[in-house]
């Protein structure tokens, strides 16, 4: 079956599949792409007549007819103009134009299916089944940091091995491990790999040098890099390349294969009838879009080229009361003794699948009487919504998964490579359900609804309040609750004798909210963090010992950060051992006070001591010289591109210094460090350990200072 699909610039299209045998390819000419042209508006009395006559006397329109088709989830068939463009790169262009025709503002006229990924729209136009047939081959080439603003590579790493030497040195070898390996996907540190290679062999004369199948095209350039803000965050990215024959992933530009692997990108691709390169670059909501899309097309429904929905008129009070989250119940700060974690499994997605929450259903007008949604007096429709289709199927199909995950880890001999197949696709399908609560909000949301975000959260506080109630009245106290999670201790003024055992008031949680409660961990203890400058518990902060193993389950806190040395994660890791082991202060003194000696004699390597921070805006953005406007000076020096949305790594070298040698770059030689700022951040992570005991920084340091002449003489 077909993996990757590639568009040529006179129409035809390649249809690339795996085999055993090695790739095949069947080449099209006859497709055409369409795009439809409606009202906005049910209401809209308007005549597409003339409309269709300027497009069929259009040089880029291969025809065009009126057709039957639902222009939203709430509307029947109604008739719709459908035009078919000549080439793929024509549609959006000839779209734009319905806007430019005098006689139809833009609020009177709609286009739907236009914005689509190419790949995408090919295999949702034609229905082709993207999924590989078999295994797929991979080739990965990886660009050391300090060579990729260099137009010449000196160094590569192909397959594994390290490269070195001159231009056809480097290019004979990537061409042997392709002749060896022939790739159906190339896994590349950079895209910036791919036009790099062909630029060195036109320098060096080397005219046979070809990663392509297809003998007609070396490669394309699908996007130009671009930097992004959403919602407050800077992301950047890079430009998108493609090679003929043969699927492109882009570590740097990857969500899913870099939190899943390959088995999880494979197993979204079945879903959302997304190629393996498009998913590979797409972000979770872009997945989760195509999978709706999915649905829309096989009920007829097209698909808005703009977001457009109008929020449903709401009293004040409505509007006060829909605009909350989930319930929290804040969390006691100090450190609890036999703690048990209960959550609701996958509840979000959850409420709307057993509520029926789905913008096609969410307060219509057959049931405006009733009052489905608690605390907000939203009817829900008894019709299935369709995003009860699209998200149950995935719901079923992770449970499936993860109890095929026990099953396995239950075997004598587990199989790894299993189990790391399970892990990758239960992986990929958790961040699609973690997505569809927030894509209801999402302002550019294709098929979202702010009303459907509002009921999922008004049915959430009534079950975490339920769970609740239900768990007091069984004799436990609850120590912290926060959406789907609660945590509870034994109510020390309940009997042992009268306390209910967990197990029996989950099931009955389950079966009264219609969602599993499961029992997640038991904790020798946990202890909650309180808030920097505060008493108050932070809601994300805490951590804690699994009962009957090794392991720490550690939320906020520094070692949980990425942008944490890995000194000091493994510093705050042992503070936590140590205070497993004593419950004691003192004990987790002395492993900071010895791990200050290492650092202050120069022991600890320096790269165990990298910063990771993201570049947030341009460097003459910067109105204050912090390290990273520091390391973007020495990146920029070296002729290193670090973009905002991109991170940038760096050891600091010297704290005190406001210019660029206040830190190095993580591939620099780096012969030394800053002790007094690593020594900073080791007592800011030690103090994450010791808060929840009611210490502060200002302990910790007067601490150390008693013992510092005497034990540590003064670091030597």
């Amino acid at each position: 079956m077909t993996f990757t699909i590639d568009f040529l610039d006179d129409g035809r299209v390649l249809e690339w599949a795996a085999t055993s045998a090695g790739a095949v390819v069947t080449e099209r000419n006859d497709y055409t792409p369409r795009f439809y042209v409606g009202s906005r508006s049910p209401a809209a009395d308007i005549d597409l007549t003339s409309l269709r006559r300027l497009y069929e006397r259009h040089p880029d329109v291969v025809g065009t007819e009126f057709v039957a088709r639902r222009p939203g989830f709430r509307r029947q068939d109604e008739r719709v103009l459908a035009v078919e463009v000549d080439h793929i790169s024509r549609v959006t262009s000839l779209a734009r134009q319905t806007r430019q025709v005098d006689a139809y503002p833009v609020g009177d006229l709609a286009c739907f299916n236009v914005d689509f990924s190419r790949e995408f729209r090919y295999c949702l136009e034609t229905d082709l089944d993207p999924t590989p047939a078999t295994e797929l081959s991979t080739l990965r080439l990886s660009v050391p940091m300090a060579e990729t603003s260099k137009d010449t590579y000196t160094e590569l790493d192909v397959a594994g091995e390290s490269v070195t030497g001159s231009i056809e040195d480097i290019l004979t070898a990537v061409q042997a491990a392709v002749e060896t390996h022939d790739p159906d996907i190339l896994v590349c540190s950079t895209s910036e790999v791919i036009p790099t290679l062909y630029e060195m062999a036109a320098n060096g004369g080397i005219s046979d040098f070809t990663l392509s199948r297809w003998p007609e095209v070396d490669y394309q350039q699908l996007a130009s890099r671009s930097t992004y803000s959403s919602y407050g965050r800077v992301g950047h990215s890079p430009a998108r390349y493609n090679v003929p024959g043969r699927a492109i992933i882009d570590e740097s530009n990857t969500f899913f294969y870099g939190e899943t692997n390959l088995d999880g990108v494979l197993d979204l691709v079945a879903r959302s009838k997304k190629p393996v390169q498009e998913l590979a670059w797409a972000s979770i909501g872009n997945v989760l879009t195509a999978i709706q899309i999915c649905e829309a097309n096989d009920r007829g429904v097209l698909v808005p080229w703009n977001s457009w929905r109008h929020e449903f008129f709401k009293p004040m009070g409505t509007l006060h009361d829909a605009d909350r989250g989930g319930f929290i119940f804040a969390p006691e700060v100090g450190l609890h003794e036999n703690v048990h974690e209960l959550d609701f499994s996958s509840l979000y997605p959850n409420i709307i699948c057993t509520r029926n929450v789905s913008p096609d259903v969410i307060r219509c007008g057959c049931h405006s009487d009733r009052e489905d949604v608690p605390g907000l007096g939203y009817a829900i429709c008894d019709d299935r919504g369709y995003l009860v289709e699209v998200l149950q199927p995935i719901i079923d199909a992770r449970d499936e998964i993860k109890a095929e995950i026990r099953r396995e880890q239950q075997c004598e001999e587990p199989n790894k490579d299993r189990l790391q197949e399970l892990a990758g696709r239960s992986d990929a399908l958790k961040w699609i359900l973690v997505a569809c609560f927030g894509y209801q909000g999402f302002s550019n949301a294709k098929f979202g609804r702010i009303e459907c975000h509002e009921a999922i959260n008004a049915f959430a506080r009534e079950i975490l309040l339920t769970a609740k109630q239900r768990l007091e009245a069984g004799g436990w106290r609850v120590v912290h609750g926060i959406v789907d999670s609660i945590w509870v201790t034994p109510d020390p003024d309940v009997a042992a004798d009268q306390r209910e055992c967990l197990d029996t008031i989950a099931t009955d949680i389950s079966e009264t909210t219609e969602i599993r409660l499961e029992y997640e961990a038991q904790y020798d203890w946990v202890a909650f963090v309180p808030q920097r400058e505060s008493d108050a518990g932070a809601l994300t902060k805490y951590f804690g010992k699994v009962a009957g193993n090794d392991e720490f389950k550690i939320r906020g806190i520094e070692a949980r950060q990425r942008s944490t040395p890995q000194f000091i994660e493994d510093v705050q890791r042992e503070c936590l051992e140590r205070l497993d082991e004593s419950r004691s202060p003192d004990s987790v003194l002395r492993c900071l006070r010895a791990a200050l000696v290492s650092l202050h004699r120069g022991d600890v390597a320096v790269d165990r001591l990298v910063e990771r921070n993201r570049v947030s805006k341009p460097l003459d953005k910067y109105t204050q010289y912090t390290q990273n406007v520091a390391a973007l000076e020495r990146a920029h020096d070296q002729g290193l591109a670090v973009h905002p949305g991109q991170d940038v790594e760096y050891v600091v070298v010297d704290d005190q210094k406001s210019t660029q040698e206040r830190v190095a770059l993580s591939h620099e030689d780096v012969e030394m460090y800053d002790p007094s700022y690593y020594e900073t951040q080791l007592i800011r992570a030690v103090e994450s350990v010791l808060s929840p005991l009611g210490w502060d920084q200002a302990d910790i340091r007067e601490a150390l200072a008693e013992t510092q002449e005497t034990d540590l003489t003064h670091w030597l």
